[in-house]
């Protein structure tokens, strides 16, 4: 259960919590060149070569797809929707109230069956 104080704790940290995070993006997230890990790639590289087996292509036009690709850069993506909607949680607390007995877990679960039955 929240109280007006824990909430004025969670808007703060929340608060400073954008604050670093837009620091980051402007300072140091663009200062270094991230990449796919090699076993990233190499996974992707299976996956198009699995994609390219099932669609019926031959095999060398699939091993020149698998081989043509290379590690893809990466950058942080602060344009999700958990940190656009992380400044709404206290209202929404306020408005709704907690969430002790709210789970997901039941929607993961069936997103599991229906992808296991495909």
């Amino acid at each position: 259960m929240h109280t007006e104080t824990t909430l004025g704790f969670l808007n703060t940290s929340t608060t400073r919590l954008g604050k670093s995070l837009r620091k980051f993006m402007s300072k140091t997230a663009k200062r270094f060149m991230t990449r796919d890990l090699p076993s990233e790639e190499a996974a992707r590289g299976r996956r198009k070569a699995q994609a390219a087996a099932k669609g019926g292509n031959t095999s060398s036009r699939a091993n020149a797809t698998v081989t043509s690709t290379g590690a893809k850069a990466r950058y942080f993506n602060f344009m999700t929707y958990k940190l656009h909607a992380l400044g709404d949680y206290v209202s929404m607390i306020r408005h709704f109230g907690t969430t002790d007995n709210n789970s997901t877990q039941l929607g993961e679960l069936e997103h599991c069956r229906v992808e296991g039955e495909e």
